[in-house]
């Protein structure tokens, strides 16, 4: 099938931009946004580049009934040169289609949506800020908006992209987190939809995270759905331990998403020596191995935070302390290394790292 052609339509009322010390996360949205439909008998067509602005639909629209959507979330980021630099977004957008499939939502053409996102960002580019630690967060989404109230899938799709300039994560500088191990909420479980991007698997962890910041804690330690013994994900973030040296992250179960940052410490890891376990990892065993004075750093990883340092967790009135609350050496390497590679700063020997301009 030839490639479509991509319609551009200008804004001509640009908004004002931010200042770079001064952006919020998620709130601010660029001029324009990459819009794609899908009908069952034409696929996936009519790929555009519009001014931003709120969409209309059926009220008997299918996501608002059964939630059939799935999201993505990457960022593009100004490097030496003011070069703009995506990192390994062919991950995402095979992921994207990854939970499309889980979601029963038909696939996209990866390289072809690939280009869109390349117009769109040369489009704004002027939007990527220029302070370090500072990103142009990118999320494509795809929603059913088939009018039917049929428990079935929609014959009808929109994909879009909207891009929104994001300031550090860490405000005040890379510094551990408080977590809570939570054991009344579950996640996900194997089989059902905690290894794709999908909206209820993060509305249905807001009960967990209200009363983890009742209780002082920052994210929520998830645990397994059956046995509520085994580590998945902190927050929205995969999560490493270090332990007597050696490196273990939580398998991926079917229940845990595959991160693309998890997926780059580990090969990061590997290269650089450590002995890296992917495996089950229960609560009891961290707890013990704290007892034993063997637990060495414990990080999060994902795309927002890139490396989000864990200082304490709380368990069943029980506390660990990590590391004194203080970021580790190895933690600290591999926040400086990839956000190095993110921004162009850092050899990227993986080729990990796009140029769209």
């Amino acid at each position: 099938m030839a490639k479509q052609r991509l319609e551009i339509v200008k804004n001509n009322q640009q908004k004002p931009k931010p200042e770079s010390d001064q952006i919020p996360f998620g709130s601010v949205f660029t001029d324009h946004m990459f819009v794609m439909d899908y009908d069952s008998e034409k696929g996936w067509y009519d790929p555009r580049i519009v001014p931003y602005e709120p969409l209309t639909l059926d009220p008997a629209a299918m996501i608002f009934h059964y939630g059939q959507t799935v999201f993505e979330g990457l960022k593009a980021y100004r490097g030496e040169g003011d070069r703009i630099l995506l990192f390994r977004p062919e991950q995402n957008f095979a992921r994207l289609n990854r939970s499309s499939e889980r979601l029963s939502i038909p696939p996209i053409n990866e390289e072809e949506l690939m280009d869109h996102l390349r117009e769109l960002i040369s489009l704004e580019k002027d939007w990527v800020p220029e302070t370090k630690g500072t990103s142009l967060y990118i999320r494509p989404f795809i929603i059913a908006t088939e009018p039917n109230l049929a428990v079935a899938p929609s014959k009808t799709y929109k994909l879009m992209i909207i891009l929104s300039p994001v300031g550090s994560y860490f405000t005040g500088g890379l510094r551990p987190v408080t977590i809570n191990v939570e054991d009344q909420f579950t996640r996900a479980v194997k089989g059902g939809t905690g290894m794709a991007k999908t909206a209820g698997n993060y509305s249905a962890a807001y009960q967990a995270q209200a009363k983890a910041s009742q209780e002082g804690g920052a994210e929520v330690l998830w645990l397994d759905g059956v046995e509520k013994r085994f580590i998945e994900e902190v927050g929205s973030m995969n999560i490493f331990f270090k332990i007597n040296g050696e490196v273990i992250t939580p398998e991926l179960s079917g229940s845990i998403l595959k991160g693309i940052t998890r997926m780059s410490i580990i090969e990061l890891l590997n290269d650089w020596g450590f002995h890296v376990t992917e495996r089950k990892i229960s609560i009891d065993e961290l707890y013990q191995a704290y007892e034993e004075g063997t637990v060495e750093e414990v990080f999060g990883t994902g795309t927002a935070a890139v490396i989000s340092p864990v200082g304490e967790f709380n368990w069943l009135g029980k506390k660990m302390v990590i590391n004194d609350h203080q970021i580790g050496d190895l933690s600290q390497k591999l926040y400086d290394t990839i956000t190095g590679i993110q921004r162009g700063e850092v050899t990227d020997s993986y080729e990990w790292t796009v140029e769209v301009i």
